[in-house]
């Protein structure tokens, strides 16, 4: 996915002055596009943002500068940040550390829309790295690489087949264990889903 870069940020091209010199800032998950949480920022807040790479408000309940997860450890990692047509709010981009929510919640909006293939990625990398004992997943990257292929050759067969000669509930199974063992054989080769994602995007761009 490309952002638009912090290092390229121009906060003096936004309008500082319709809010008494504070812009509401949405922060959104990078990976799963889930909105994270709603905070303010004033230029010093911003600027610690784009230095730090750590997303950082001003508190209006505490008036200072407040940096995401200094007390619990939650940081959010900045990845991009943006202003709207009005240069008056902004969309903040970043990877959390952790739960956003004070309610040990991913979202202050409990049914925040994300992408679920995204979050499926994430986990079989944790899964990757991690390796727990017992699970599925860690039993596939146990193994050979050419049997991982083979399960998703195998998977692609009975996702054909069920399209065929099997009612919507087995092809919709049969496509969701496709989609997870492709994810496991790109992870296991040091992809993610997103790099596939992002050929379909360029493709697209380009026509």
């Amino acid at each position: 996915m490309s952002d638009p870069s912090p290092a390229d940020f121009a906060p003096d091209a936004l309008d500082w002055h319709k809010q008494d010199g504070l812009l509401p800032a949405i922060v959104q998950d990078a990976a799963t596009l889930r909105v994270l949480m709603l905070g303010y920022m004033d230029r010093a807040a911003l600027q610690a943002t784009l230095d730090s790479r750590r997303v950082t408000f001003f508190s209006r309940s505490k008036q200072r500068l407040w940096t995401k997860g200094e007390s619990s450890g939650h940081f959010l990692d900045l990845v991009s940040v943006e202003t709207d047509c009005d240069r008056d709010s902004l969309l903040v981009r970043a990877r959390p550390n952790g739960p956003t929510c004070h309610l040990d919640r991913t979202s202050c909006f409990p049914a925040a829309p994300g992408n679920f293939l995204a979050e499926l990625d994430a986990l079989i990398d944790a899964r990757h790295r991690e390796r727990p004992a017992g699970s599925y997943t860690t039993k596939l990257f146990d193994g050979e690489l050419r049997r991982i292929a083979q399960k998703v050759g195998e998977e692609g067969v009975e996702t054909a087949l069920a399209a065929v000669v099997q009612d919507d509930v087995a092809l919709c199974g049969e496509a969701a264990d496709l989609l997870f063992h492709l994810q496991v054989l790109l992870r296991a080769r040091g992809l993610s889903f997103e790099d596939a994602v992002d050929v379909l995007r360029e493709r697209h761009r380009t026509g």
